[in-house]
C-alpha cells in the first residue's frame, strides 16, 4: 500500500485541532515556518495542506493576513426532485421558497451561439448547429449559491415568444413552463453530478477561494418524442449547498 502523502497526513492533523476546538473559528494559525519546525516538514508541505482544507471550507486565507480557522457556515438543501419540476417556474425558486429564502438570479442570453462538441452530443445536434445560450448566477437572500449555463437548440424556439429564456412574456418560467408554450411536452430529465473543483472565474462569481470544492451537475430535459429539448452545466459550492436526490416511489 501506498505511504499517505505527507501533505495528507498535515492536513488530518490540522482538521483534528480544529476539531479538538485547540483553534477555534476565527483564530489565526501559525505561520508556516513555524508549523514546518513542529511537524517537521517543509513550507511546501504546510501550504498544499492549508490550500486543502481552504477548498474544504475549514479554513480561509486573507491576503497579507494569514490563514484562519473558517467560521461555521449555514449549508442551503438544495432537491432535485421531479415533483418540484412539474409545480410550475422555476426550480431554484422552488427549492429557496421551502427554505423561506428570497431567490433572485442574474443572467445573460446570446442567440445563435455555436454548439460545442459535448453540448451537440447531450443535444442530439451537430456540433456547431446554433444554440441559445444563457450564463445565470443564482442569489439565496443575496448570496451567490449557483451557477448555471444553459443551451437550447435555436430551430427549435426561433420566431417564438420563448426564444430568450429570460426575455418576453414567459421570461423565467423554466424550461418545462416555457416548452409547453411552444407544444413541447418535456416529460423527463437527467443529471449527472460528480465533484469538481472551483476555477478562477467561478470562484470570483461564488464567492468561495479557487480550488474550492464544488458539485457539477450535467443536466439535459427531454420531450415525450425523447428529444433532447435544453441541456445545461450547473455550479454548486460544496460549503455552501448540499444537493439531495428526492425520488418518487409508485405505489402498488
Amino acid at each position: 500500500m501506498r505511504e499517505q502523502p505527507p501533505y495528507l497526513r498535515i492536513a488530518d492533523l490540522l482538521r483534528q485541532r480544529i476539531a479538538e476546538q485547540v483553534w477555534m473559528p476565527g483564530d489565526r494559525l501559525p505561520s508556516r515556518a513555524q508549523l514546518g519546525l513542529e511537524f517537521e516538514v517543509g513550507d511546501n508541505v504546510i501550504r498544499r495542506a492549508q490550500e486543502l482544507l481552504i477548498s474544504q471550507g475549514a479554513l480561509e486565507g486573507r491576503a497579507g493576513s494569514g490563514t484562519y480557522v473558517a467560521e461555521p457556515r449555514e449549508r442551503f438543501r438544495m432537491v432535485r426532485s421531479h415533483y418540484r419540476e412539474q409545480v410550475g417556474g422555476s426550480p431554484f425558486q422552488a427549492d429557496m421558497t421551502a427554505l423561506g429564502r428570497r431567490a433572485t438570479w442574474e443572467s445573460q442570453t446570446e442567440a445563435k451561439v455555436p454548439a460545442p462538441v459535448g453540448v451537440a452530443a447531450r443535444l442530439g445536434i451537430a456540433e456547431g448547429e446554433p444554440c441559445v445560450r444563457t450564463t445565470y448566477e443564482y442569489f439565496a437572500d443575496g448570496k451567490p449559491v449557483q451557477l448555471a449555463t444553459s443551451w437550447e437548440p435555436y430551430e427549435l424556439t426561433a420566431g417564438t415568444l420563448v426564444v430568450l429564456p429570460e426575455g418576453g412574456p414567459y421570461a423565467g418560467k423554466g424550461v418545462v413552463d416555457r416548452m409547453t408554450e411552444i407544444g413541447v411536452t418535456v416529460t423527463h430529465s437527467t443529471e449527472r453530478p460528480e465533484p469538481g473543483q472551483a476555477d478562477a472565474g467561478e470562484a470570483t462569481l461564488l464567492g468561495v477561494q479557487r480550488g474550492a470544492l464544488v458539485t457539477r451537475i450535467e443536466r439535459t430535459y427531454y420531450s415525450d418524442e425523447g428529444r433532447a429539448v435544453e441541456t445545461a452545466d450547473i455550479v454548486v459550492p460544496a460549503a455552501a449547498c448540499e444537493i439531495v436526490y428526492e425520488v418518487a416511489v409508485e405505489g402498488r
